[in-house]
């Protein structure tokens, strides 16, 4: 937050310490593989997710949860954090494990910039195209010289599954928090458009998604907005 009290914008620097930190996560991910086993339950929190948006819980959704984990079987399962994101990237190592488990080799830190889309704008800061190209690339030459894959052909699979992820809890028990009743259509609407944009090209642009200030304002109106917020 303090590189970016200026403008807002992301330094290059911190960019580029971040895929330095990522990359040395993937070599110790590789040097640990685990066996194969279930991992999307506990990274997605797809029974949290279900059970708050039941109208979720439908052939379609599971089909396309089936296509990204038949993809993602070929990679390795490694040792995950989780919740990785640039808060927790630090130069000396990488903080907040407490929700740690399997995960597919990549997941952690390919996503890493394009989560900033499900927060809705509003953390303060933003990231580049060209810093997201630079990270990724970074992560692909990392990723080719330990098991021979660019593994950024599969970030469409991870963010899949955090569409679930950001979507989990989110459905507020007080009738009266109207703010976190927008929030939760907020992410409802994001899993929508992440779903169909996964569904025609095994991939997601975050950079596609709204702000959560244009969702509110446009719901303030009593418009919905152009985008799906109900899957069918």
């Amino acid at each position: 937050m303090a590189d970016t009290r200026r403008d807002g914008h992301v330094s290059d620097q911190v960019i580029s310490t971040a895929a330095a930190v990522s990359s040395k996560l993937l070599q110790a991910q590789a040097r640990h593989p685990l066996p194969a086993t279930p991992w999307f339950g506990k990274a997605a929190y797809a029974a949290e997710v279900f059970e708050e948006n039941p109208d979720f819980d439908t052939p379609r959704i599971h089909a396309a949860v089936e296509r990204a984990l038949d993809r993602l079987a070929q990679l390795p399962i490694v040792h995950g954090h989780l919740d990785y994101s640039l808060p927790n990237v630090l130069s000396a190592g990488v903080i907040d494990w407490q929700h740690h488990g399997s995960v597919p080799f990549g997941y952690d830190v390919y996503p890493a910039l394009d989560i900033l889309a499900f927060k809705g704008g509003g953390k303060g800061y933003t990231i580049t195209p060209e810093q997201l190209a630079a990270y990724t690339a970074a992560l692909d030459e990392t990723t080719a010289s330990l098991i021979g894959q660019r593994v950024s052909e599969h970030l469409g699979d991870f963010l899949l599954v955090k569409c679930f992820f950001f979507l989990a809890l989110m459905r507020p028990t007080d009738a009266a928090r109207h703010d976190k009743h927008i929030k939760w259509q907020y992410r409802r609407a994001l899993f929508a458009m992440g779903l169909e944009q996964y569904e025609s090209s095994n991939a997601i642009d975050t950079g596609a998604f709204p702000a959560l200030e244009r969702f509110a304002a446009e719901h303030r109106a009593g418009r919905y907005p152009p985008f799906a917020t109900t899957i069918n």
